[in-house]
């Protein structure tokens, strides 16, 4: 999949940032959105781009935004993200997009006019038929629709809301898994998504407070303002090269003393227990963490790029009165889903 980061939509190419890709695309079919989660909502939809790319002899392509525009708007309050931006990036691909184009969103960009958008769309982005939503609008105060992109000569196709098969046949969306995924509910969460929930970060250095207490972690970089889920969970975890595959036994291959883990429950894959949060026994305020802390595995992960999938959630973050209750409690629940694993089929 190819990505062009756009900064300056309203630039000539010229004018283009000289890191940014130059827009040299071919004639394409595209939907424009989030595409937070890449749920199954979001794959009807990608699904319909496919579709009409290859009957029209075009290519597939998506417009995202980065920051999504309620993070540019309110970034204190806006929603959590289910997806950050590289592991957007390799669901799209997964689905079939063949380009992804990653707009800023900006002050400059939120002020273009529903022409200016059109013929951005185009005349620098080749766009000959597009896939949105049916509520879909665009431009300064959204003064633009499909109708309006139908006037200007675009071909467009509305996708109708994608529902669930539950007996409620509510709407699929990206509100609906974030509000599963805080419950707790990751088995609803996944059935929405089409997938298991994970995440997918670098290893970098914390605080080594887990260290301090026998219950070393490894600190997963989120990449997003804060996560969709929150608490304790029991997860498994694989180690993924550059271009995402995952590495076979990539997390044993720097055993020390022997010490190799526990077996997770895909291939090549370890069982964790994960803290994800703010940590409020360690007063960290709104420093949002992964920490995985690994069951009898000794080794040098710093660097990893871990895929943390989330299987299984035993309860919320709890406040400690002190380091060493804090130590029990961690005890307690390492405890509990080394017992959930032991019940899982191997």
């Amino acid at each position: 999949m190819n990505t062009y980061f756009l900064e300056q939509l309203t630039a000539s190419s010229s004018a283009l940032p000289a890191h940014t890709n130059p827009i040299n695309l071919a004639p394409c079919a595209l939907t424009i959105g989030n595409f937070d989660g890449v749920h199954l909502g979001h794959q009807a939809m990608l699904a319909q781009v496919r579709e009409i790319a290859q009957a029209q002899n075009l290519g597939s392509a998506v417009m995202i935004f980065e920051p999504q525009p309620r993070e540019f708007f309110a970034p204190a309050t806006a929603p959590a993200r289910l997806t950050n931006l590289a592991e957007k990036q390799a669901l799209l691909a997964e689905h079939g997009v063949e380009t992804l184009i990653v707009a800023s969103f900006d002050t400059d960009f939120r002020s273009l006019s529903a022409q200016a958008f059109a013929d951005i769309l185009a005349k620098r982005l080749n766009v000959k038929a597009l896939v949105l939503g049916d509520d879909f609008r665009f431009g300064h105060d959204r003064t633009g629709d499909s109708q309006f992109l139908r006037d200007y000569g675009l071909d467009v196709t509305n996708l109708h809301t994608v529902i669930d098969n539950s007996g409620k046949a509510s709407r699929i969306s990206s509100t609906r898994v974030r509000d599963l995924l805080l419950a707790g509910d990751i088995d609803a969460a996944n059935t929405l998504l089409g997938r298991d929930y994970a995440i997918t970060g670098v290893v970098v250095g914390g605080d080594q407070i887990g260290r301090t207490m026998d219950f070393p972690t490894a600190n997963i970089d989120l990449q997003r303002l804060k996560p969709a889920l929150h608490g304790i969970f029991a997860v498994d975890v694989v180690s993924l090269d550059e271009h995402g595959k995952v590495i076979a036994n990539g997390l044993t291959t720097q055993v020390i003393n022997g010490k190799s883990g526990v077996t997770g429950l895909r291939p090549h894959s370890l069982f964790g227990t994960a803290s994800i949060g703010i940590r409020p026994s360690v007063d960290k305020g709104s420093d949002w963490r992964l920490e995985v802390h690994f069951p009898e595995l000794q080794a040098d992960l710093y660097g990893l790029n871990l895929q943390v999938r989330f299987l299984h959630y035993l309860h919320g973050e709890r406040h400690y009165d002190g380091l060493e209750a804090l130590k029990v409690g961690i005890h307690n629940d390492v405890k509990a889903l080394l017992e959930w694993r032991a019940e899982q089929p191997n």
